[in-house]
């Protein structure tokens, strides 16, 4: 009877323990099981937000991601919250590819618009250098060349007939001063000096003078001439009308020369140099480029564009360009030999700039770095990474959410999106 009694409780113990191993192997064979407790969902550009059923971001309304704790799990095995690692399928299904950090040098190209302007040492008012009545004039209308000592107006004036009389005076006195003494001959040729300058500084020429010596004979109509060779770009008076001392009758400038005026952003200032050379091209003139100069750059910035005006000066021969016409400029430059990652592998989060490095065989590590010049095609790096590491050129952008969404702890790049409409 004992013997039956003890072989049953041996059998109930055997049992007992089948069960329960029976139960382990299932919970650690569905570790899903486990696992499903711990699942829960993500948004993937929030990954603060944590839901344990499916639905739709609170913040910017993008659907929720399932996550498993497994990730973090996972995560876990990095050494850093920065560093993140991926299984060699992880990498072809976000296309990740790396090449590595080279020194080389950089053909950067500057391209700006530019307007087209009068060069201001050829641009000449001509004035009134005495009042009078403008009788007649020469130069009719806007658009018309003039060249250098050829009249431009007709005038009247009682204070130019009374300047040329001086001058006769002056010079008949000169002439009878030459009998007398030294002291007479010394006031005289004074006298006679100070007449001359006055007609030379009221726009007479030295012809005019000295047909004027010649003659003696008082002209009531003086004739100015222009002092540029050129092309009126506006005219201010009419015939008959009385022009006072000072006032501008007319604008010339000589537009065989230009000056073209471009804005450069501030993180292209440094390469813009005196004496460097524009290519400049027109919508006017599609297969021409027009070369010009950098003959100076502004010394203050412009505050509201954050860009500096330069100014580029360019010979304009054939009169193709014109004053306020748009162009668009563009300044080749090439930089020493520097330190450069693909565009590609650089991600700004508007705080800093970061590259991913793989730092060992499937570990990619974050790492911020200050950038330099920019091309079409590479960045420079000035520090964070060193020459031969292996950086992101493909999928960075992906390695960057997946780090977010394995370590909702850390700083959050994304903060601060929302939907239209909502708060923050």
């Amino acid at each position: 009877m004992k013997l039956i009694q003890f072989t049953v409780l041996l059998v109930a113990l055997l049992i007992a323990s089948c069960t329960s191993d029976e139960h382990k192997k299932h919970a650690g064979g569905e570790g899903g099981s486990e696992a499903a407790i711990g699942d829960y969902y993500t948004c993937p550009m929030h990954p603060s937000v944590h839901s344990d059923r499916p639905g739709a971001c609170p913040i910017c309304g993008m659907t929720l991601v399932k996550k498993s704790v497994q990730d973090h799990t996972a995560a876990s095995d990095s050494t850093m919250l920065r560093t993140i690692s991926l299984s060699p399928r992880q990498r072809v299904l976000a296309n990740v590819t790396t090449v590595p950090a080279e020194r080389r040098t950089l053909k950067k190209e500057i391209i700006t618009v530019g307007i087209i302007d009068f060069a201001e040492p050829s641009l000449r008012h001509i004035t009134m250098r005495f009042p009078g009545r403008l009788e007649q004039l020469s130069l009719k209308y806007t658009g018309q060349k003039v060249r250098a000592g050829d009249p431009v107006a007709t005038v009247y004036s009682p204070e130019a007939i009374s300047a040329q009389q001086e001058f006769i005076l002056a010079e008949n006195s000169s002439e009878y001063a030459k009998e007398t003494d030294s002291t007479s001959i010394s006031n005289a040729s004074a006298l006679l000096n100070q007449s001359k300058e006055k007609l030379l500084r009221w726009g007479f020429s030295p012809g005019q003078i000295e047909i004027l010596r010649r003659s003696k004979e008082v002209k009531n109509l003086v004739t100015i001439l222009s002092p540029i060779t050129g092309t009126v770009v506006k005219k201010y008076v009419d015939p008959q009308q009385y022009a006072t001392t000072g006032e501008v009758i007319y604008d010339v400038a000589d537009l065989s020369t230009l000056w073209m005026y471009a804005d450069v952003y501030e993180q292209d200032m440094r390469f813009i140099k005196d004496e460097q050379t524009i290519q400049i091209t027109s919508e006017a003139y599609p297969n021409e480029v027009f070369t010009g100069t950098v003959t100076f750059t502004d010394p203050v910035m412009n505050g509201d564009t954050r860009t500096v005006r330069i100014r580029t000066e360019l010979a304009n021969p054939e009169g193709k360009l014109k004053p306020q016409m748009y162009v668009t400029a563009r300044v080749f430059v090439t930089t020493p030999q520097a330190l450069v990652v693909p565009n590609s592998s650089v991600l700004s989060t508007g705080k800093r700039n970061v590259v991913w490095v793989e730092s060992m065989p499937g570990i990619f590590e974050a790492r911020n770095v200050v950038l330099g010049a920019r091309t079409e095609l590479f960045q420079e790096i000035i520090s964070g990474i060193r020459e031969g590491e292996k950086v992101a050129a493909t999928g960075g952008f992906l390695i960057d959410s997946e780090s977010s969404l394995r370590n909702p702890s850390s700083t959050n790049q994304h903060s601060g999106h929302t939907m239209p409409g909502k708060e923050k």
